[in-house]
């Protein structure tokens, strides 16, 4: 599978915090316009789907889902499945490119995840692992100064990557029913993004 003026096409970004994630998909996005701009690209980001959820509901769910993202807790399994699925059924139409960012971040999730590309009919999708070490995450997250970007909730966060998302990440580099292509994150934005573009471009596939 390639990137071509075929499509639609399906990217899914993988990465720790930090990493990259949201830069390279909005690239993409821009990448995929570029080639087929008669297509539409929806964008997929599970954190900014909690967000409208919030400002556009006032009731209980809504309430709940707040009051466990202002805590800084986990919300449970089925929010997020919910959530991108909800926004598929009702805005995909299978002529759209997809790009996903901040999804499967849980081992369970993935296959239900997986499950939902092959009944859209989406053929090979990208899985794309944006590969960025812990240190340089914690060099990153230092320099950018947000309030929550102490040494301590960063480790943390790193912590909680490791025992979740990279389960997800080991699931869909063994399924046979994804391309999975693995990019050096600690380069310049410009570079990740060549790289992942000529990766996919030659159909390369990162499997074990």
């Amino acid at each position: 599978m390639q990137i071509n003026k075929e499509g639609p096409h399906v990217f899914c970004f993988f990465g720790r915090s930090g990493s990259g994630k949201g830069v390279q998909s909005q690239r993409m996005i821009t990448h995929l316009k570029e080639i087929s701009p008669e297509r539409e690209v929806l964008y997929i980001e599970t954190g900014r789907l909690f967000r409208e959820f919030i400002a556009e509901n006032e009731d209980h769910s809504a309430d709940l889902v707040k009051e466990v993202i202002d805590n800084g807790g986990l919300l449970p399994a089925f929010l997020p499945v919910w959530m991108w699925s909800d926004f598929l059924i009702k805005k995909y139409t299978g002529n759209e490119s997809l790009v996903f960012d901040g999804i499967a971040r849980r081992l369970r999730e993935s296959p239900i995840l997986e499950e939902a590309l092959r009944f859209y009919k989406c053929v090979k999708p990208f899985v794309v692992y944006i590969d960025v070490s812990p240190e340089c995450v914690m060099e990153r997250l230092k320099k950018r100064g947000r309030i929550d970007d102490t040494e301590e909730k960063i480790k943390d966060r790193l912590e909680w990557y490791e025992e979740n998302v990279v389960p997800s990440i080991e699931f869909f580099r063994k399924s046979e029913s994804v391309n999975f292509v693995s990019v050096n994150g600690e380069q310049d934005p410009d570079e990740v993004h060549r790289e992942i573009v000529g990766k996919t471009l030659r159909g390369e596939n990162d499997k074990n």
